[in-house]
């Protein structure tokens, strides 16, 4: 007779992969990319040399860092080569939606798909968000850093250096978090021996989800009804007793403060003028004080998404398309655990517990 299996609902505790890629320990709210701390990777390796260093490992980065970043401009310019294509069946989508749909149409034979599908990230969102406005797409420009040349397709311009710092500080920050809900299930199709668009087009099945990839907007959706009360702390406390979520706090691996959202409000006090960053940081605070008093027992503090809502916005991405440029720096980290699950792993087949009707006779 079989052995009885443990239940684990949400498979919570339940190690399901060895990776060299990252770490999170959630109780000191750390994370580690391959020995490397986030302010580390932010200030010395920028967006390209976060990707070599998850793609090649720690001993290669020098060497392809370089490579990478030419790499990426060309896979760029490749995506937008074939940009009519890849749109011709996004007519009537989202945002979000567009990019699954577009990205699904490349064929998971092409040689380097990984890079291919890395490159045509921003061309295809940058083109989606333009074509939302009424504009046509703008053609990359491979010289500028990945995150610089995201910026100036949806904008149309060059954006200047500090934005274009902190369009690579984020997609630097949000690359790669462990065995995350959209990176499993990159890591199960990949399993699969199924090819990286595939195993890319269902991690996106999965960020779209409300429950994982898709609360930066409604942080300033919360921000825009707090800013029109005009006292958060009343706000949040009639929020809580109708038993409504505060947008930005919280985190299922999290047991204190989110290390990517400080981060991540550092850079926005690098960009000029933002008007709503007074009131955030009024707002949360107000927030951790209510949340201690209400749930004593259970630490919510702030999560990446509270100051990315802030910092997009501060750059000009409209808040439709923050799911889709989270996508655009998640995607190089799903990337580097489809290549791991293809060098280490074997298919991944979990089993489940029948509690149906009993054998009818």
């Amino acid at each position: 007779m079989n052995a009885p299996l443990k239940t684990a609902n949400g498979l919570d505790h339940v190690v399901a992969a060895e990776t060299e890629l990252s770490h999170i320990d959630g109780e000191a709210g750390v994370l580690i990319i391959r020995g490397h701390e986030l302010p580390e990777l932010v200030r010395d390796f920028g967006v390209e040399g976060t990707i070599a260093l998850l793609w090649n490992g720690d001993d290669d980065f020098i060497h392809s860092r370089p490579r990478i970043q030419q790499a990426l401009g060309a896979a760029r310019l490749a995506s937008y080569a074939r940009l009519s294509r890849l749109l011709a069946a996004t007519g009537g989508l989202d945002v979000i939606e567009g990019l699954r749909s577009a990205l699904a149409s490349l064929s998971d034979d092409e040689r380097e798909s990984e890079l291919i599908v890395a490159g045509a990230a921003p061309v295809l969102v940058a083109a989606l968000l333009r074509r939302a406005r009424g504009l046509e797409p703008v053609a990359p420009d491979p010289h500028l850093t990945h995150g610089a040349d995201y910026l100036r397709m949806i904008r149309g311009s060059v954006p200047s250096a500090a934005d274009a710092a902190a369009m690579d500080a984020y997609l630097t920050t949000i690359a790669d978090h462990g065995l995350n809900a959209s990176t499993f299930a990159a890591r199960v199709v990949a399993s699969t021996g199924s090819g990286s668009v595939s195993a890319v087009a269902a991690a996106l099945g999965a960020l779209k989800g409300p429950l994982h990839g898709g609360a930066p907007g409604p942080v300033l959706d919360m921000l825009d009804a707090i800013e029109t009360h005009g006292e958060p702390e009343r706000w949040i406390e009639h929020a809580l007793e109708k038993g409504e979520r505060l947008m930005g706090f919280g985190h299922r691996i999290y047991r204190v403060r989110d290390p990517r959202a400080d981060i991540l409000k550092a850079v926005l006090k690098t960009l000029k003028g933002n008007p709503r960053l007074a009131l955030a940081e009024r707002v949360e605070a107000a927030a951790l004080s209510a949340l201690a008093k209400a749930k004593p027992d259970r630490r919510l503090d702030t999560n990446v998404e509270f100051y990315t809502a802030l910092l997009l916005e501060s750059l000009g991405i409209a808040r439709h398309g923050f799911t889709a440029t989270f996508a655009v720096g998640r995607v190089t980290g799903w990337c580097a655990h489809i290549l791991e699950q293809r060098r280490t792993g074997r298919l991944i087949r979990p089993q489940s517990r029948y509690v149906g009707p009993e054998l009818r006779k």
